[in-house]
């Protein structure tokens, strides 16, 4: 599974609707663990980004897909970081030579 770091913002009308946002977060989970992948973690943020989510995901295409279905609901603005955990990061660093 691939890791990635999701910034969430909510839109004006997901600010206007805020009350209905965990049922909205519920919904997320649901569907990207129907596409084979799961949220790690989720925050609520302080600053920049309004939510921060940890997910995993089978592929980068999957991810692109739940990120688009989640940008047709009107209510979320995301920017999605890959991730590569500690050990992936390691072999990277070493592969340099």
């Amino acid at each position: 599974m691939t890791n990635y770091i999701v910034l969430i913002n909510w839109t004006e009308q997901g600010a206007k609707n805020v009350r209905e946002s965990p049922k909205r977060l519920d919904a997320a989970k649901k569907l990207l663990g129907d596409m084979g992948g799961s949220f790690k973690a989720f925050f609520l943020t302080m600053g920049e980004c309004d939510m921060v989510a940890v997910v995993e995901a089978p592929d980068d295409a999957v991810l692109a897909r739940f990120s688009l279905m989640l940008a047709t609901g009107g209510n979320v603005r995301t920017r999605t970081l890959k991730a590569f955990p500690e050990d992936a990061y390691r072999e990277i660093i070493a592969s340099l030579g």
